[in-house]
């Protein structure tokens, strides 16, 4: 009697651990990435200064994403040939040094 009920003891344990799932799945964010208190902006929704100063500043960069936030103040990510580069800047295209974005 001692082993038959060991037994159901042992067994009601093992099924109650393998039914227990521990893992965690991937959640793919739907929203737009916030960073620092910039939020990422589609690169068609820059201001065309901004653009125009990325141009102008830097011909044979490409612009890859940028962010935005509440000030209007925008950071950029540009790959150059050999790096890549975080600037940030205004709504009117004018380059902001790190200290100066909030």
């Amino acid at each position: 009697m001692k082993n038959l009920i060991l037994a159901a003891a042992i067994l009601a344990g093992a099924s109650t651990y393998a039914t227990t799932n521990n893992t965690i799945s991937p959640i793919t964010p739907v929203h737009t990435v916030v960073e620092n208190g910039f939020k990422e902006v589609s690169l068609d929704k820059l201001p065309a200064a901004v653009v125009k100063s990325v141009k102008e500043s830097f011909p044979k960069g490409k612009l890859s994403k940028a962010f935005v936030n509440e000030k209007e103040q925008y950071k950029l990510e540009i790959s150059l040939e050999s790096e890549s580069k975080t600037l940030f800047a205004d709504k009117e295209g004018n380059w902001l040094d790190a200290k100066e974005v909030k």
